[in-house]
């Protein structure tokens, strides 16, 4: 067992805060937590959230400093981890930070990107989706990080979405060619981002394509939850699309779920069809029937 905390970057009440988390059991975290002094209160589901003043003598009592991403690895891979789209808190922190580990002095564009991921009227295609791609690109190249055009290409997937299916990825990737260009990546990386934006409408990366792979699994990993998660996740999508009627919703999501049972590979790592494959295709295949 071990007990990590990462750095105080959470503001809130006038300070800024750590988050305390066990690998292993949380009977283990309320014990180490109790003998450190942090109050039950500042238990929230999964962790603790603990002032930055008490971050040395957290230290000092044995919890392992990590960074704010290695502590989320963790804690996933302890499987006590409550996901993203269960919780309500605003998300708007712990994205921007990662947005500035992966691109770092372009906090305007992860603004502007986290204000089209929390558009009103979005239900699943929110911000609580992109953390949850971007943790499943984490889990999916533990111990590595992804690389930084499929991680910006989940950034960029889905910044523009009207319910269009199609039409939503292109302008996705035309936004991508724009505001990256004009921030400065290089040319390659542009275009390599706006490709797998593209490659998310379809889910059909050609064979060899890592990253695509890559991103599409991440993308589609919230087909693989138990079946509580699946039910909120259909009807999360069902809302998306309320401006599309009963019946043609039906028909346009039975065409879906018929090209997902389809795909050949669905997911493309072994890591990934491990992890959500057996899940998927019962969840689709109840679905459909």
């Amino acid at each position: 067992m071990a007990i990590y905390v990462d750095p105080p970057l959470w503001p809130a009440h006038g300070t800024v805060f750590s988050h305390l988390v066990s690998d292993t059991s949380l009977d283990e975290l309320h014990a180490f937590a109790a003998a450190a002094g942090v109050p039950e209160r500042a238990f929230d589901g999964d962790h603790y959230d603990v002032p930055e003043r008490r971050y040395d003598d957290l230290v000092q009592a044995g919890a392992i400093p990590v960074e704010a991403r290695i502590l989320v690895r963790k804690l996933i891979a302890s499987g006590l981890r409550i996901p993203a789209r269960e919780r309500s808190k605003a998300l708007t922190v712990p994205l921007l930070e990662r947005w500035n580990t992966i691109y770092p002095g372009h906090e305007e564009l992860g603004l502007e990107l986290l204000e089209r991921w929390g558009e009103n009227g979005r239900k699943y295609h929110s911000r609580t989706h992109l953390l949850a791609v971007l943790e499943a690109l984490d889990t999916l190249t533990e111990p590595a990080l992804p690389a930084r055009t499929v991680s910006l290409a989940a950034w960029f997937h889905d910044a523009v979405y009207e319910g269009v299916a199609g039409q939503d990825e292109e302008e996705s990737a035309l936004l991508a060619e724009n505001r990256l260009t004009l921030a400065g990546l290089a040319p390659a990386d542009v275009a390599e981002v706006a490709r797998l934006v593209r490659l998310t409408s379809k889910h059909q990366p050609e064979p060899g394509d890592h990253a695509g792979a890559l991103l599409c699994d991440a993308d589609l990993s919230v087909l693989g939850g138990d079946e509580q998660s699946y039910a909120r996740y259909l009807a999360a999508v069902r809302e998306d699309y309320d401006h599309v009627s009963d019946a043609d919703f039906a028909k346009g999501r039975a065409a879906v779920v018929r090209h997902l049972l389809d795909l050949d590979p669905l997911f493309h790592s072994e890591r990934a069809q491990g992890l959500w494959l057996a899940a998927a295709r019962r969840n689709l295949a109840a679905e459909l029937a």
